[in-house]
């Protein structure tokens, strides 16, 4: 007995202790795995927070006719330039209107802004989609074909021609008074819709340095971004130049330069906190509050004040043989109701779920919120900027 103890101890331990190790082990892996998914989900990369100053796009506009719709063009009694337009265009393409046909009644061509944004680099060849839009009275253009159309720069010169069908993403009918509309029909994109014909010279490969810019005004952004470059490409090649900026000592060869670039832009920081900013659109009443908002305590009292105006139509006889006439006046009854509102007290908060909290304990609508919310500001207890849009 004593040896088959010593034996069953001899080799129970370790079967025992292996898979505690292994545990630990593992234990160990999920809890790197852990972190290392916190770290990465707060990091960014410089492509996603900046770009290159002088890689842009750049709009492109042009007027154009839209042919072949189903009597849905412009009213030309109404729009002489629609038939002006299609005149002009006739007589390049070599037909000339008969004498006496000053004012032709066209209902199959709309007048149409046509725009589009050139991407950076575009190339002569390379294609690119055009929004549509009709400056006229036109009912729709869902079947129209817009005719060739040069789009010019803000330097008058022309960059791209458009010309296809349109896609209009809606549908309407009419009849016997009636009207039933979906979407948008007066507007329309054509995919590929335009062929670009000249190039816009990029100053990328201008000079010894390229510029970074950020999306957003930020100080500490702009220095971090600066020192990430630093740490990973070499100490001395980036400086802060302000808020927005960050100057990049570059290759000038082409090809080390565009390498170069690619390198910066995945080079990874860890994102900052916002500054607290509440966005208000007055038009939608929508109220957006970012995670840096926070409260001071306050109080806040809020009652609703309504206005109720009825009208009641009343008719006035006139007694029998009075020779009189019977009158239709209108009774107007107009009501005030102010509802009372009690004092709230407003804690502090220091979290996005404790000001939300803070907030919906007034029970005010989003439209009344808009006027809380420039009043607490107004006190001081709001720690955030306020913007309306």
């Amino acid at each position: 007995m004593p040896i088959m103890k010593k034996l069953y101890q001899h080799h129970s331990l370790p079967q025992i202790a292996q898979p505690l190790r292994w545990s630990k082990i593992i234990f160990a892996i999920v809890f790197v795995a852990i972190n290392a998914y916190a770290v990465s989900g707060n990091a960014v990369r410089i492509k996603e927070i900046a770009s290159v100053q002088g890689v842009r796009t750049n709009q492109l506009t042009g007027y154009g006719i839209v042919v072949g719709l189903d009597g849905t063009g412009d009213q030309t009694t109404q729009m002489p330039y629609t038939t002006q337009s299609l005149t002009n265009y006739l007589n390049q393409m070599g037909v000339t209107l008969a004498p006496g046909t000053t004012n032709p009644q066209l209902k199959n061509v709309a007048s149409v802004l046509v725009t589009a944004q050139m991407p950076a680099f575009g190339q002569p060849g390379q294609q690119m989609d055009v929004n549509v839009s009709s400056i006229g009275n036109a009912k729709s253009l869902k079947g129209g074909t817009l005719i060739t159309t040069p789009l010019k720069g803000v330097d008058g010169e022309i960059y791209a021609l458009a010309q296809g069908n349109l896609v209009v993403s809606g549908a309407g009918a009419s009849g016997g008074g009636s009207k039933v509309q979906i979407n948008h029909l007066s507007a329309g994109r054509i995919p590929d819709g335009a062929q670009i014909e000249r190039a816009i010279p990029s100053p990328l490969q201008l000079g010894d340095s390229i510029s970074l810019g950020l999306s957003t005004t930020d100080f500490q952004m702009a220095k971090r971004v600066a020192d990430a470059i630093n740490r990973k490409l070499g100490d001395g090649l980036a400086r802060a130049m302000d808020g927005r900026t960050v100057k990049v000592a570059a290759p000038v060869d082409a090809n080390d330069r565009v390498g170069f670039l690619a390198e910066i832009e995945e080079v990874t920081l860890d994102a900052s906190i916002p500054s607290a900013k509440v966005i208000i659109n007055a038009r939608t009443g929508s109220i957006v509050l970012n995670q840096a908002v926070t409260l001071s305590p306050c109080a806040v009292a809020h009652g609703n004040l309504s206005i109720s105006i009825s009208t009641t139509p009343s008719v006035s006889q006139p007694n029998a043989l009075s020779n009189g006439q019977t009158v239709v006046t209108e009774k107007t009854n107009i009501q005030i109701r102010n509802e009372p509102g009690g004092l709230i007290q407003i804690p502090a908060a220091a979290q996005l779920q404790d000001v939300v909290r803070a907030l919906n304990a007034l029970g005010a609508t989003p439209q009344d919120m808009l006027a809380i919310l420039q009043a607490i500001k107004a006190a001081g207890a709001l720690n955030a900027e306020l913007e309306v849009i």
